[in-house]
């Protein structure tokens, strides 16, 4: 692995690295953590807090008890990115495959449909936002997905967390697990956004795969300790922040319970709108989510 200074196609970073990552194969499982845990309490350290493998019939929806579908384009400004996409809750945009996976695609909208989108007047695409707030939330410890990314121009699919602190982003904590940008199939982003670092001015590292992530499932994980970040790809650490890192060391924000969110987000001011090269479904396939260490569970119902 070789690592290279680089800046964001937007702008200069306080902290932006360039990794390669050459010849690993996907990470795999050394045990299987129950999927179906249910209380609602604080796991120990080390310990599996919170696990789900999408077993399931081809259809079905995602646990509900866990998974909250987020709908509509926000009226702020498209989730702040004037994006196009209009989330839903229908099993088109994610559901089972009845394969072990969960699938969450990006599609062009019916024709007709009066879908009330920020930037148009209504939105071409439908896709699925899935989010854990609520009902699973890890303070110290490890989430890794296992996932397929999809690619192509216009594209935004993401892993990411949020703080649950009652803060207004971007002083509610955010930490990008992983993005896949528009046209770049084979970089992937780990990016941390806070009170005084955040959008193009967010702290991270692109790491270059070797191969586009949409080829294959990879292990996409954080492991969020006190006073320290690590973002990794299939088992091969290739960023670490700490406050030192930070504009400000009092400016960590990720002492605290966040939750997940996994999506497949199309145009936007970044990363631009799809163009013909554009494949769609535009389907983001995960294997699993797991989560290890400390946290909080509370299953909706």
């Amino acid at each position: 692995m070789t690592v290279t200074k680089r800046r964001w196609a937007g702008g200069a970073t306080a902290l932006l690295l360039a990794a390669t990552l050459a010849g690993c194969a996907s990470a795999s499982p050394n045990s299987e953590p129950d999927s179906n845990a249910t209380s609602s309490d604080t796991a120990a350290p080390d310990t599996i807090l919170w696990a789900d493998e999408f077993d399931g019939p081809a259809g079905q929806r995602p646990d509900d008890a866990v998974w909250v579908a987020e709908i509509g384009n926000r009226d702020d400004e498209g989730w702040g990115n004037d994006e196009l996409q209009y989330y839903t809750d229908a099993p088109e945009n994610a559901s089972l495959d009845g394969d072990g996976h969960l699938v969450i695609a990006a599609l062009p909208a019916a024709d007709g449909e009066d879908l009330p989108c920020f930037t148009v007047p209504s939105c071409p695409y439908t896709s699925a936002r899935l989010t854990t707030a609520g009902t699973v939330a890890l303070r110290t410890g490890r989430v890794e997905v296992r996932a397929r990314i999809p690619n192509g121009t216009g594209l935004l699919p993401a892993i990411w967390m949020l703080g649950d602190n009652g803060e207004i982003w971007p002083a509610q904590g955010e930490i990008d697990i992983a993005e896949v940008v528009g046209g770049e199939p084979d970089t992937v982003y780990g990016t941390a956004h806070g009170p005084t670092y955040f959008n193009e001015n967010g702290i991270g590292a692109a790491l270059e795969l070797d191969e586009a992530s949409g080829d294959d499932f990879h292990v996409y994980a954080v492991d969020k300790q006190r006073d320290a970040i690590t973002w990794s790809v299939d088992g091969v650490d290739y960023l670490t922040l700490t406050p030192e890192d930070l504009p400000a060391p009092d400016d960590w924000v990720f002492e605290q319970d966040m939750h997940l969110l996994l999506n497949v987000a199309v145009g936007g001011d970044w990363p631009g709108s799809p163009d013909e090269t554009t494949a769609f479904p535009a389907e983001m396939a995960v294997d699993y989510v797991r989560m290890t260490g400390e946290g909080t569970l509370t299953p909706a119902g």
